[in-house]
């Protein structure tokens, strides 16, 4: 069984007359609504059991966009976020409209607590960036993904 502290997520990616794009993923939910920088995040989550980690990846992307993944898939490592989890990632090119995207739905007490149940949105909108824009809007942890996949593309 794997713990709950790992995750496995796909950063898409594509390449522009500008240079690279990244497709970040916002969390949905009270507790991320007023949160811009920092609180992006590739489209990830917790693998099924001994489900392997690159399909649990493509299964978290698919629920948490609508947007089927097809590789070839490049190995972009591991990164240990600051409350302990570690997220395993790979990058893919593709293109995505984000107006389309539709995501799962997750049930939370909030505030924990609290008693009260809220049902939203897994992810409540996703966005192409550039590099560097990206950088400042995702998890700082995983902004090292973004350095692996520019020397990888050797941007």
């Amino acid at each position: 069984m794997t713990p709950s502290n790992v995750s496995a997520g796909l950063l898409l990616y594509r390449r522009t007359h500008g240079g690279l794009e990244l497709f970040l993923a916002h969390p949905g939910g009270p507790f991320w609504s007023d949160r811009d920088a920092g609180a992006w995040t590739i489209p990830k989550g917790v693998p099924d059991g001994d489900e392997p980690l690159l399909v649990a990846a493509q299964r978290e992307f698919k629920e948490e966009t609508g947007i089927t993944p097809h590789g070839p898939f490049l190995e972009l490592g591991s990164v240990r976020q600051r409350g302990g989890k570690v997220v395993h990632a790979w990058a893919w090119e593709g293109d995505a409209d984000p107006a389309r995207v539709t995501s799962n739905s997750v049930r939370t007490e909030w505030p924990r607590g609290s008693g009260r149940w809220l049902t939203f949105p897994e992810v409540d909108r996703c966005a192409w960036f550039d590099a560097e824009t990206a950088r400042v809007k995702i998890n700082p942890a995983q902004a090292e993904l973004i350095d692996r996949l520019e020397r990888a593309l050797a941007f």
